[in-house]
């Protein structure tokens, strides 16, 4: 989430501004220093010292310096690695100042991988140089394809600019530079990809997002597959286009030139080496591949309750429910509203939701409400917030107002965050959540930079935003939860005022009952003007009681007008409903120039860091050059947020250490991500951490996953979430990865919302979630709906298993257990742009509806065999488009893809705990050969170490099945059925138009077993 509505109105009609002047500032300070870039000399190399595991040299500013965006460095040095010891599939390149001062990731955000042993001579790469002027290139050795070639223009290595261009093959076929919402094979032609975490509501397209990832697969068919990853944290723009040749070109505003190169030569392999560059990915709970319900605006824990018994109602299995920041008292991290979400009744949610099987999670931000409160007051003791130069906390403006934020950089701050942690979220005394949900975290801050009045700019937007009305218990009977959730005895009394008012100002009406704000104007219960003049609400009262009251203007700034005098009123008894008042307002509006009331807060001084502000970067210690531009520096990237340090954190402001926010902004994510993994270990230290965040770099995997952010509920971003699926799962290494599934901002319809049911079950991670003030999309709001998403979750649990053998499968080895067409078939060049198909594991080949509003849609079947998912029917694919007809929209195409031996659950259930106790079906999907592999993992999902498991290898060839593998582990199910599929034809392998799902006749065999999981075995099936 963003913004409350206002504010993100607010913030998009900014950014829309800002980005239509931004060309124009962009081509005079940038068009400007074109020609000093054509005349930059680049550098000589020199001093080369070759060895069998790489080499190194100086490089020399090979004439007068251009100094195009800052000043040319004139001593550099090169140093080149082979890596990775007997496959030698990995080569590094590094180019930095000799000086060792210019910033590099720290080594405690990103590991590097270690050398492994490579070798010149047995690496599948090979570097070549020139050194005057100096160029390199990347050449793959077993066919001499020349995968990166820097020639193409000459190399600039400023102060706060860098350019590197490398050659490409017309057309090229490449994909990753996230995060972005563009085509998944990325355009190449007038191009660029700008990499800048940001704060991007509704993810639009051409713009930086949330996310920083470096990396690109460039496919060439037969020539091979080869991945390139700079390791640089700094903001970007990487250029593709044919302009001058076709090229790629990297132009930085810091950082050091840090690439990894890896040979493939196939797609999978690319992966796989990339997994061993940025770490392999973090394995999850069991749990958490099932479904997850959310929204944003809950009014208070009976709403939450109600949508998980009405789930249980509808028959639709719900794993975990989830609560967005509605549960904060003002919207302070690590608090609960007394009056919504009281702590004992989130206790009694949350011991209900274990006591049926079922998880809750609950978000945290990273911005701690600048107020006289234990959150924050135990951060300024911990020094564990950023600070400006005189030692004071940086204050930015976020949900609940003005805000500091964290350094995760400092030393005292994974303390206080594990304490924050341990106290809030204590499984006795605090909310016993199962996982963690981080957000917010590019970091955005709402106030426009250079933001002087972060209180004024709070009390401008609303922030915090007011709560809505307090109910004295459910206004309906919840079945499942105790008597706390039921309907309580209380009066309901509607109030209606006469009040004219200007745009911006809205009636509130405060009093001394609770549901009135008790007193306190920050609970006072906004009225509705939709019978304007007359403002109205409907309240939730005591029962017998003698209640005042008044009317409250409130001021667009924050302030509030009061009537001189209070009302009065008795209320009825239980349940009265009748009782009404009515009344014209005592105040009048003010003059609009009305300046607004915040409550003062204490300014926190002192440095506690010491010396580190006034030390900032030494000599020598790769934390950053002094003397840069931190704030406007002459390259501008195209952030569409405009200035870097608009709607984020200042770039000037120093981290503990020296680290400079202009440098590691793109890191705030991530490093919070591991805090963040790490506080829930701290709590919970023998169970997977399950944190699913919205910002991420590279590597971010090892820790945590990712939703694709704030999203629209619209026919183009059903499709986006695939190609966004994609580019996490199977580029950056970051598998739990889905979208909000049905749309987070706007509203979404019926149809639409069930095609989106039925793909996001085929997502890694499955939530149903949507921003506030937009009518509810849970499932089973809509008829059409709930069929569909019984039907996909019956689907996605039954192949659980297969998905989380798959998953575990990419945690070892780095195998995606989502894959793009292309890798699969490699050498079919017709697969290189489909981006709404993919391989769900190993074996499972999803099809989804790309046409909206429709039940025919088109499919490319490629030159193999597959077998319908539903109706076991043959289709033998000819490398050509199939257009599938009736295909309802409760469901969603799937293909077994023949070679292929899926273990599924031979049921499936409502929770994950039951479904563990099914039986299995084994399904053998004979390749055109006859034969076919498959394997299945079993754990106790959900240990970090686990006591014992199973990984069971499935063959089957002439008609004999076996398995064999490692037993250990004792799931207490058994193989109830073997079905090996076969031969129906298909009228699949020509154009001709098919009924999806249409059953046919085939020759299928099923044998029923009873085949414990225990030990090996081979038996004849056919």
């Amino acid at each position: 989430m963003v913004t409350m509505f206002f504010n993100r109105v607010l913030c998009f009609s900014l950014a829309v501004a800002t980005v239509s002047a931004f060309p124009t500032a962009l081509e005079e300070r940038q068009s400007s220093n074109a020609t000093s870039l054509s005349s930059c000399p680049g550098y000589t190399a020199s001093n080369v010292k070759t060895t069998s595991t790489g080499l190194s040299a100086d490089l020399t500013l090979a004439g007068t310096a251009c100094n195009a965006y800052g000043s040319d460095i004139s001593d550099l040095t090169l140093t080149v690695e082979y890596q990775t010891g007997a496959c030698q599939t990995r080569l590094r390149v590094k180019i930095q100042d000799a000086a060792n001062q210019i910033y590099q990731v720290p080594p405690s955000v990103f590991t590097r991988p270690s050398a492994s042993n490579g070798s010149s001579g047995n690496s599948e790469l090979q570097f070549n140089y020139t050194v005057n002027p100096f160029s390199f290139s990347v050449t793959r050795k077993s066919n001499g394809d020349v995968l990166f070639d820097t020639s193409a223009a000459s190399l600039v290595f400023e102060s706060q600019y860098l350019r590197l261009r490398t050659k490409l093959p017309e057309n090229p076929s490449l994909y990753g530079l996230g995060e972005h919402t563009d085509p998944f094979m990325l355009n190449s032609t007038n191009y660029t990809r700008t990499i800048w975490n940001r704060d991007a509501y509704t993810v639009p397209s051409g713009t930086n997002l949330y996310g920083d990832h470096p990396v690109y697969f460039d496919h060439r068919g037969a020539n091979g597959t080869h991945g390139v990853f700079l390791l640089n944290s700094d903001g970007m723009n990487i250029v593709i286009d044919n302009t001058d040749g076709q090229y790629l070109e990297y132009n930085t505003i810091g950082g050091v030139l840090d690439f990894y190169f890896m040979a493939g030569s196939s797609p999978v392999k690319v992966a796989q080496q990339y997994s061993e560059v940025v770490g392999k990915s973090a394995m999850m709970p069991y749990w958490g591949f099932g479904f997850h319900q959310c929204r944003y605006g809950m009014q208070d824990v009976y709403e939450v309750a109600e949508v998980v018994a009405n789930y249980s109602a509808a028959g639709i299995p719900l794993e975990t429910m989830w609560t967005d920041i509605d549960y904060m008292y003002l919207r302070r991290v690590f608090t609960v509203d007394p009056a919504r979400f009281p702590l004992y009744l989130m206790q009694e949610l949350v011991s209900t939701l274990h006591s049926r099987q079922q998880h809750y999670i609950v978000m945290v931000d990273p911005a701690v409400a600048y107020q006289n409160y234990p959150g924050f007051n135990d951060g300024v003791s911990a020094d564990a917030f950023l600070k400006v130069a005189n030692g004071s906390v940086y204050k930015g403006v976020v949900w609940p107002g003005v805000t500091a934020f964290p350094d995760w950089f400092a030393p005292g701050t994974q303390g206080y965050w594990n304490g924050q942690f341990d106290s809030f979220f204590n499984a006795q005394t605090g909310i016993d959540i199962d996982a963690l949900w981080i957000d917010m975290n590019e970091a955005s801050n709402f106030c426009v930079y250079p933001c002087t009045d972060p209180e004024q700019q709070a009390a401008t937007m609303g922030d915090p935003p007011h709560p809505p009305p307090i109910r004295l218990g459910s206004p309906r009977p919840i079945a499942g939860f105790p008597a706390d959730f039921q309907p309580q005895c209380h009066a309901s009394v509607t109030f209606n005022v006469n009040a004219s008012t200007f745009y911006g100002e809205n009636i509130y009406i405060l009093g001394s009952a609770i549901t009135l704000g008790a007193g306190d104007v920050s609970n006072a219960v906004p009225m509705s003007a939709n019978n304007y003049p007359i403002w109205s609400v409907t309240v939730d009262m005591p029962t017998n009681a003698n209640v005042t009251y008044e009317y409250v203007r409130a001021e667009p700034l924050g302030s509030y007008i009061y009537e001189s005098a209070n009302r009065s009123l008795t209320t009825g008894g239980c349940n009265s409903t009748n009782q009404t008042t009515t009344g014209s307002i005592t105040s009048s509006s003010p003059p609009q120039t009305s300046a607004a009331k915040r409550d003062a807060v204490l300014a926190y001084g002192g440095n506690a860091y010491g010396s580190v502000v006034e030390k900032r970067q030494a000599s020598g210690n790769a934390i950053g050059l002094p003397g840069r531009n931190l704030i406007t520096p002459e390259y501008t990237i195209n952030n569409v947020a405009g200035s870097l340090s608009n709607k984020t954190l200042d770039t000037d402001l120093i981290h503990y250490g020296g680290w400079v926010e202009y440098d590691t902004h793109n890191l705030y994510g991530a490093m919070m991500s591991e805090t963040s993994r790490l506080a829930m270990l701290s709590r919970r230290p023998t169970v997977r951490p399950l944190v699913i965040t919205r910002s991420t770099f590279a590597g971010s995997g090892r820790q945590v996953g990712h939703w694709l952010g704030d999203n629209v509920a619209d026919w183009t971003h059903y499709l986006i979430s695939i190609a966004g699926m994609l580019e996490f799962g199977a580029l950056f290494q970051v598998p739990m990865v889905g979208s909000d599934v049905c749309g987070y901002a706007g509203v979404t319809n019926d149809l639409l919302c069930a095609r989106w049911a039925t793909l996001g079950a085929f997502s890694p991670f499955y939530r149903n979630h949507e921003t506030s003030g937009e009518p509810p999309h849970e499932f089973y709001r809509y008829p059409i709906v709930a069929e569909a998403a019984r039907n996909a979750i019956n689907t996605r649990y039954q192949l659980l298993d297969y998905i989380y053998t798959a998953f575990y499968d990419q945690n070892q080895t780095g195998v995606p257990h989502v894959q793009p067409m292309f890798f699969v078939y490699p050498n079919d060049s017709n697969c290189n742009a489909l981006q709404y198909q993919y391989f769900w594991g190993p074996g499972i080949m999803v099809a989804p509806v790309t046409v909206e509003n429709s039940t025919t849609t088109t499919i490319y079947m490629p030159d193999d065999i597959f077998y319908d998912y539903y109706t076991h029917e043959t289709v033998r694919g000819t490398g050509s488009m199939v257009t599938l007809t009736n295909v309802a929209y409760t469901t969603i195409p799937l293909y077994y893809q023949g070679g292929n031996i899926v273990a599924m659950r031979a049921n499936s259930s409502n929770t994950s705990t039951e479904l563990r106790k099914q039986d299995f079906s084994i399904v053998i999907a004979p390749d055109l050969s006859g034969t076919a592999v498959g394997s299945l993992y079993l754990d106790d999902g959900d240990s970090i170490d686990q006591p014992a498991t199973s990984y069971v290898d499935f063959n089957y060839s002439n008609g004999v099945f076996s398995m064999s593998g490692q037993f250990d582990y004792n799931a207490g199910v058994s193989i109830t059925s073997v079905t090996v599929l076969g031969g129906s034809g298909s009228s699949s392998n020509s154009s001709a138009p098919s009924t999806y799902g249409a059953s046919t006749a085939s020759q299928n065999v099923t044998k029923q077993t009873s085949i414990p999981l225990t030990g090996p075995l081979t038996m004849q099936v056919s």
